[in-house]
Order: structure tokens, then C-alpha cells, then sequence
């Protein structure tokens, strides 16, 4: 074995996982360069030896899952690269206004065609609810009402969407409840379709920066957006939102969060999923509402998100012969790695998802808002 195998060897077998073994979740090393690669750069280095095909396993999820119940990131020290990237979003503001659009660019504007061939009808691009239910279109639905319910929703309520995706939820909430929607968004392809996907109804689309949000709302909900706001960011969101909310209003927060406060997220999400995105913790959230909101609800969902992602993941391999004319292999690979990995991490309770509700600070609500489950 390659002199730094051993020691790979060791750390993965302290965690269940072994090299070139016979379970689902054990790893089959195809080129030596691995262990160096690992040894050296962590988390990244694991994820970028798979684009490059050193390695296969035919359960990524169990896999990551493993090793993060095992602790081994804690004991593989990150390389001066990720030491470099935590400083620098100490420091500088990675999520301001002229960087914002990084993400929209780099991600949610790779093309509707990749991310439509694995959503469901309603193009839900977070957390499903499977409750009483293992189909994903109908935990998208549950999901979408869920969080209609938990806000109650009137038919003359006037709602704020804070990064509405492909416009699911706002048409969802027009046709379902009545209410009439402004929307914001800052993904060219996203505002395209939901532009036309909500038309005839009373959904207005803007393409504008959550901070330049004008007008007075009865109700605001973010989903899925707040991983991108970055902590240096979190108290102007709040603000915002808070100003744009009326009195007696109610707000809904969903949002992928982390179980430590930190500065940065996964070097290798960081670097080919969601750049400068940063999971926050539940003290993060909590000051930054501080003096604004009151938190009246927190819901955590992970367990679910962890069958959305093996949900996707189904639907991208079946829909990867008609893809493949437009996306290349190492491509494959990098989306089924991202899509595994970050389920075996809402299986190992790595990362969570919540869904939080809030009504204004010292202005009280005549409001019913649900504690549903």
C-alpha cells in the first residue's frame, strides 16, 4: 500500500469505513494519489479526488455519513488553503452587494433543463416533508402547505418572497390562499421562468437585492436564501424584513443551519456548489433578530432533507442520458457527490434545515400562527 494508505486506512477504519472492503459504504481507492490528496487537503482534497475518478463507492451517503459521525475532519487538519478562506470571511464581506450575484451565476443559472430533470412540478429546490408520505412530488406539496399554514395565510394577505426560486411557492400561495405575492431574486434563469410560470396571477417577480426591498407586508417567508446571506450580513436581513413587515405580521424563516457558529462552510461546497454561502447556527439567527423579532416557533426538518437529496439523486441518474448531451462526466460526478454527501451530513445531524417563525417584537399579534408537525 502507498506509504500515507496506512494512515488513511487507520482513521477510515476508526470511523467503519474500509479501504477496497465489501460494504455499501467502504470506498475503492483507483489511483494511490488519494491518500496524499485526502492527507493534505481534507475535505476538499476527498471531494476533488472523486471528480477525478481515484475513487468510487457505491453508497457516498453511508460513506460521508460514517466520517462524520466519526469525527475524522477534526482529525485531518485543513491545509493553508482552507485556513486562507476562513481568514479571508473573517474579514471581508464575501456576500456584499457586488458579490451576491456569484452564486446566481455559478449555480442557480447553470440551466433549467439540470434542475428540472430532478424537482418536482412545483420546482422545490429545498427540504421536502415526508410526512405520512415517501413520494417526493406529494412532500413538496406538504412542505408548500406546511409552510402557507404555519403563516396563515389570508386571501387578502400581501406577501413578501425573499428568494423565490423558480416561483413555486408564490404561485402556490396565489392560487391556494388568495394572496397577492411580490417576489425577489437575483438568478436571471429563476426570474425568467417564474415570470412566466406565475403569470395571470396576482405574483409580482423583481429582480432586486434583498436589501433594496420597498413596500409594507402582511406576511414574509425566505426559503432557502438565508445560506446565502453570510454572517456579516444576518442583521441587515433581519432589518430588512423587519421593515417591510407590518405590525401584526408574521415571518417564516427556512433555512439549512449548522450546529457551531462559524465563518465559512465546506471548502468543497464552497468551491463547486454554493460559493461564499455560509450555513448559519441557531445563536446566529437568534442574535440576529435580536431587538426585532420574537421567535415563537423553531421546526427542525434535516431527517427529511436527507430523503429529498437521495430523492434528487434518483431522479438525476435516471434523467442523465438525455443530460449527458449538455453536461459533461466529471460533471456527474461532482453533482452526485454534492448531492450525496450533503445527505450522509443531514443523516449524521452534521447540518440541520428549520423552519422558524417570528412575529415583530413588542407589537404582539392577533394573529393564530400554527405549531405544526
Amino acid at each position: 500500500m502507498h506509504p500515507q494508505g496506512k494512515i488513511v486506512e487507520q482513521l477510515f477504519s476508526e470511523t467503519g469505513v474500509r479501504i477496497n472492503g465489501p460494504k455499501p459504504w467502504d470506498i475503492q481507492v483507483r489511483d494511490e494519489r488519494f491518500y496524499t490528496r485526502v492527507l493534505k487537503d481534507g475535505s476538499l482534497g476527498l471531494g476533488e479526488s472523486y471528480l477525478e475518478g481515484w475513487w468510487d463507492c457505491p453508497r457516498i451517503d453511508e460513506f460521508i455519513c460514517r466520517l462524520l459521525k466519526g469525527n475524522l475532519e477534526k482529525k485531518i487538519r485543513g491545509n493553508l488553503r482552507t485556513l486562507l478562506f476562513y481568514l479571508s470571511a473573517r474579514v471581508f464581506n464575501l456576500q456584499s452587494p457586488s458579490r451576491a450575484g456569484t452564486v446566481a451565476r455559478r449555480h442557480y443559472d447553470l440551466g433549467n433543463d439540470l434542475f428540472f430533470a430532478f424537482l418536482d412540478p412545483h420546482n422545490q429546490y429545498s427540504c421536502a416533508y415526508f410526512q405520512g408520505t415517501e413520494d417526493l412530488t406529494v412532500a413538496q406539496q406538504k412542505k408548500l402547505d406546511l409552510i402557507c399554514r404555519k403563516m396563515n395565510l389570508q386571501p387578502q394577505d400581501r406577501i413578501l418572497d425573499i428568494g423565490c426560486g423558480w416561483g413555486g411557492l408564490a404561485r402556490w400561495a396565489a392560487e391556494r390562499y388568495g394572496c397577492t405575492v411580490t417576489a425577489v431574486n437575483i438568478s436571471d434563469e429563476q426570474i425568467r421562468f417564474a415570470r412566466n410560470y406565475c403569470k395571470d396571477l396576482p405574483v409580482t417577480i423583481q429582480r432586486e437585492d434583498y436589501r433594496k426591498i420597498r413596500g409594507n407586508f402582511d406576511k414574509a417567508v425566505s426559503v432557502g436564501m438565508f445560506e446565502h446571506v453570510g454572517h456579516k450580513n444576518h442583521r441587515i436581513f433581519m432589518q430588512v424584513v423587519h421593515r417591510s413587515l407590518k405590525d401584526e405580521g408574521i415571518f417564516l424563516l427556512h433555512t439549512i443551519g449548522s450546529n457551531v457558529s462559524r465563518a465559512n462552510c465546506d471548502p468543497w461546497i464552497n468551491k463547486y456548489i454554493f460559493p461564499n454561502g455560509i450555513l448559519p447556527s441557531l445563536r446566529q439567527i437568534s442574535r440576529a433578530a435580536e431587538h426585532l423579532f420574537a421567535i415563537e416557533d423553531v421546526h427542525n426538518l434535516g431527517l427529511h432533507y436527507d430523503k429529498t437529496l437521495l430523492a434528487w439523486n434518483n431522479r438525476f441518474q435516471e434523467a442523465w442520458p438525455r443530460l449527458q448531451k449538455k453536461y459533461d462526466f466529471r460533471f456527474k460526478r461532482m453533482w452526485e457527490y454534492y448531492l450525496l454527501s450533503c445527505a450522509g451530513a443531514f443523516r449524521a445531524r452534521d447540518i440541520q434545515v428549520w423552519q422558524i417563525v417570528m412575529t415583530k417584537l413588542g407589537c404582539g399579534t392577533k394573529q393564530s400562527f400554527c405549531r405544526l408537525r
